[in-house]
């Protein structure tokens, strides 16, 4: 037992007659490693990505609501009444009358 120990440190199992069978699944053990690095890889890159598009999505939200504030505020009758007496024109002190059309209908 202790001679098969030294055998593999030594690594003479990668030279002898039947060395063949041992390359292979070394080859085999290497190949599967890499693939799993890569798919490691590209599993880190789609966290960061969804995690990037998340951020984007918050910021993207906030600016929509900040937007509808402002629309809201802009649309304000007390603000519109401001921005026009600037300019010279205001609300005027007469309400609106209501128009009625009346259609005729030939027989």
């Amino acid at each position: 037992m202790k001679q098969g120990f030294y055998n593999i440190l030594r690594g003479k199992f990668l030279v002898s007659d039947d060395s063949f069978k041992n390359w292979r699944v070394i080859l085999f053990i290497s190949v599967l490693a890499l693939v799993m690095i890569g798919s490691s890889h590209s599993a880190d890159k789609k966290v960061h990505e969804i995690a990037r598009l998340t951020n984007q999505v918050k910021e993207l939200r906030s600016a929509l609501s900040d937007g509808r504030t402002e629309l809201m505020q802009l649309k304000m009758e007390s603000s519109i009444v401001e921005k026009m007496k600037i300019k010279g024109i205001v609300p005027s002190d007469i309400p609106p009358k209501k128009i009625l059309v009346k259609s005729f209908q030939e027989e």
